[in-house]
């Protein structure tokens, strides 16, 4: 092959290798549904923080928030759906 098929190849899997990254999930330990803290309460919480909530939802054994922190830059930020620790937390703009 030419250096320059190489390098393109190397460029596309890494640009591959690295998008997966970014798109990795929170790895949440799993408890039986009846030990989490309930949704309400949950938001409550989060919401108690200064966190804007925009969108809550379950994703697989996280509590998973889209919306603003108390500083107003956007978030993404997974949650431990029994002890609401944070797993996993994303800026944006």
């Amino acid at each position: 092959m030419k250096p320059s098929v190489l390098a393109a190849a190397a460029l596309g899997l890494a640009a591959t290798l690295a998008s997966g990254a970014a798109f990795a999930k929170a790895n949440c330990k799993a408890y039986p549904k009846e030990e989490w803290l309930k949704e309400d309460a949950a938001r409550a919480r989060i919401e108690a923080q200064g966190y804007k909530i925009n969108k809550f939802k379950v994703d697989g054994n996280c509590y998973e928030i889209y919306g603003r922190a108390p500083d107003g830059r956007k978030v993404e930020i997974y949650y431990d759906a029994k002890t609401l620790t944070p797993v996993k937390t994303e800026y944006g703009d």
